[in-house]
Order: structure tokens, then C-alpha cells, then sequence
């Protein structure tokens, strides 16, 4: 069973291998300290949430995958999926569960690959399936590979949203 849930620190070591991983898309990350030292303090301050395989709250289980939030910001920081974990919906529930904190009377915003970089498509294909939408180029991000701005808000008002439907059908903390 997966289960969608605020990291602690006891995840810390698996948010690194992660970052590891994907370190040619995003650019240096667990060598910088002032990285290590954000994902820490997002992991204290309840903005990150993770998804495991086999455990609970109380066991540690098989480190999926997890997303970082800003509430402040009403923004998804960082979404990541363990390589052997992509197309099982991992990034769907921790995507859904991220909307669901954030503040629906706001657009929500995450930054993520523009659609010239094929790394970025299973990325861009998750978001764009949660109603998110390009807003603005956002340049290229440390790793040189360049982003964009997505969003996501209501049609009919522009600010108050739904969660979408498909997302909605699906389970947001547990996955079969």
C-alpha cells in the first residue's frame, strides 16, 4: 500500500537519494548546503509531504517519492518521483494532497519544464491533467534546461477552483 504523508526527518535521507537522482534535470542540489538546509527547515515546518510504500506513521516504509509546498506562496516548491516509482500515480497523489493544503480561493503555481524538454513531459503531462496551465517563461533553471510558470484557478472565476476530476477519483492518501 502507498500512503501519502508529512515527511519527517527520519525521510530525510531518502529526500537526498531523490534529489540525487534527478540532479541532472534540476541542477547541484545535495551538495549545496543552503538546499539541504531549505529541504530540512520544509520538512520541520510541515511543507513537505511524502509518499511511501508499506508503512505508516510510524514505520519508516520505501521512500517513494515527495512534494514541497509554500502556503505562503500558495506554490508547489518541488515535486520528485522515485525512477522505479514514475507511472504508478505516486506523483498524482502527492500532487492531489499539495492542492488539496494549498489555498483554493488563490491560483496556485508551481514551476516546472516548458514543453521543448522531453525529461519534463510525464512532469508537464501530471500538471496540465490537475487543470494547471502555462502563465510565463521562467527561464532556465540551474541545471540550464528551460521552465515555465504554471497555474492553476477556476475557469468561471479565475481565483476559486475545484480539485480536478482526475485527481478526485482518486484516493488522496492511500493508493492500491
Amino acid at each position: 500500500m502507498k500512503t501519502v504523508r508529512m515527511s519527517t526527518l527520519h525521510d530525510y535521507a531518502g529526500w537526498l537519494e531523490l534529489a540525487k537522482e534527478v540532479e541532472p534535470l534540476f541542477g547541484p542540489m545535495t551538495d549545496d548546503p543552503e538546499f539541504r538546509d531549505g529541504l530540512r527547515q520544509a520538512i520541520l515546518e510541515g511543507s513537505a509531504l511524502c509518499i511511501i510504500e508499506n508503512g505508516n506513521e510510524n514505520e519508516r516504509g520505501l521512500f517513494l517519492g515527495g512534494i514541497v509546498i509554500s502556503k505562503e506562496a500558495n506554490e508547489v516548491l518541488w515535486l520528485v518521483v522515485a525512477r522505479h516509482s514514475r507511472g504508478q500515480k505516486a506523483g498524482a497523489a502527492l500532487l492531489s494532497e499539495a492542492i488539496r493544503q494549498l489555498d483554493h480561493k488563490k491560483p496556485i503555481t508551481v514551476t516546472t519544464f516548458d514543453q521543448t524538454i522531453e525529461a519534463g513531459v510525464a512532469a508537464r503531462r501530471l500538471y496540465v491533467s490537475a487543470g494547471f496551465r502555462d502563465l510565463i517563461a521562467a527561464g532556465p533553471n540551474p541545471a540550464g534546461i528551460p521552465t515555465v510558470v504554471m497555474v492553476l484557478e477556476d475557469q468561471n472565476t479565475g481565483y476559486s477552483m475545484q480539485r480536478p476530476p482526475s485527481l478526485a477519483a482518486e484516493d488522496d492518501r492511500q493508493l492500491p
